[in-house]
């Protein structure tokens, strides 16, 4: 191959590689905000398809906050 012809697939996997990046970050921050809700929502949903309601207290137990600060 070309050193032209690699360059660019170079580029072009660089570029792939900080879209896959700033998507990440993206969801860590929603996921970060929206942590407490998105775990009542799910353990309400696990309570009515009749899962194990202990779990859903566990889980409400801590908020986001902490859970990021143990990160």
């Amino acid at each position: 191959m070309k050193r032209s012809t690699l360059r660019k697939l170079g580029q072009g996997m660089t570029e792939y590689l900080i879209i896959v990046a700033i998507i990440a970050l993206a969801a860590i921050a929603i996921f970060g905000v929206f942590g407490d809700t998105i775990r009542a929502k799910l353990g309400g949903a696990v309570d009515e398809l009749g899962g194990d309601s202990s779990k859903k207290t566990a889980a409400l137990a801590e908020s986001s906050e902490q859970k990021l600060k143990d990160l």
